[in-house]
């Protein structure tokens, strides 16, 4: 198995997406494991929408929120997999909803808290994007929530793994899904 680690400017437009798709075929009969970053300056959007809501600003919040789905959403027209039947796009839409419902409460947690629970959001996003684009491009992948496969403690921004865990969800969620695709 190999495991490709693509960063956060190869995944930047949709012309970067589609080249990843060109890299993986090169390896089209191995069994590869992909991790993808959030798309570009993400991660700096989603930290300003964590800093606006912790300090008070919901409206602004939602504002910059808006800007980050807004362009994933043009960059998914732009693959031309905005039409596809395949569940990625219901994935962002639920994506999309964990954040606005988050921001339209009031903060009552430690700021860390929040920020982990936002910015962990661009690397789903991407992840979902890239797997869609790979599928419509006839590169058939499977996309996992490492959210269900990592488990963490709650010391949030300086999480240590509970590596038994996380052991066993690879054991029993992640390498399985090797014996039908060998994109994961």
């Amino acid at each position: 198995m190999k495991v490709f680690k693509f960063g956060g400017a190869s995944v930047s437009t949709a012309e970067r997406i589609k080249n990843v798709g060109e890299i993986l075929k090169k390896y089209s009969d191995e069994q590869l494991l992909v991790v993808v970053s959030a798309m570009g300056k993400t991660t700096n959007a989603l930290e300003k929408v964590v800093e606006a809501f912790y300090s008070g600003d919901q409206q602004k919040a939602l504002q910059l929120f808006q800007s980050v789905k807004e362009d994933h959403l043009a960059i998914v027209r732009e693959l031309g997999v905005a039409d596809s039947p395949l569940t990625i796009h219901h994935s962002l839409i639920n994506f999309f909803t964990e954040v606005e419902w988050l921001l339209h409460d009031k903060p009552v947690r430690n700021f860390d808290y929040y920020y982990d629970q936002v910015v962990c959001i661009g690397e789903m996003l991407s992840s979902a994007i890239v797997s869609d684009y790979l599928n419509s491009a006839g590169i058939s992948n499977q996309w996992i929530d490492v959210r269900d496969i990592i488990r963490t403690d709650d010391n949030f921004r300086d999480a240590k793994i509970d590596w038994q865990f996380t052991a066993k969800r690879i054991e029993e969620s992640v390498l399985p899904s090797f014996q039908q695709i060998n994109i994961v």
